[in-house]
């Protein structure tokens, strides 16, 4: 998978306690035009078509403190195609739980791709993946 990259606006939704890891609900946008650190909610964001794909909703593992690290971590998530999907290059995590749909961080996965019928993408290197570590300077 991907490096992570942070959407520089969500740091505020997480020390403004707008965002709460165990409770939210964390989806993925698929979209072919490389996003910005400066964006920050999803309007912000051309996502492709999702009528031929399975859910994208991310399943929190866990999510604690240690050592004054803060981690959270999800599930891995496939995505199974019915019928062809359009063209994606970059996979966007937000929270869809506060208005607006803070984004999270993106991963770029360095060339465009495509899916047919029956082909699966599966997000996160391991089973749980890390999605946010916030740890002290």
């Amino acid at each position: 998978m991907a490096a992570g990259n942070r959407f520089n606006s969500f740091i505020e939704y997480v020390n403004e306690k707008a965002v709460n890891w165990q409770t939210d609900t964390f989806v993925i946008a698929l979209t072919n035009s490389a996003p910005s650190s400066s964006n920050s909610v999803l309007a912000d964001i051309t996502e492709i078509s999702y009528t031929n794909l399975s859910s994208r909703t991310l399943t929190i593992a866990a999510a604690s403190q240690t050592a004054g690290t803060y981690t959270a971590t999800a599930n891995q998530l496939t995505l199974t195609a019915s019928g062809a999907v359009a063209t994606f290059r970059y996979v966007v995590m937000y929270d869809s739980t506060p208005a607006g749909s803070p984004l999270v961080q993106y991963w770029d996965y360095g060339s465009a791709m495509t899916m047919q019928s029956g082909d699966t993408f599966v997000i996160g290197a391991t089973n749980p993946f890390t999605v946010w570590t916030d740890a002290p300077a």
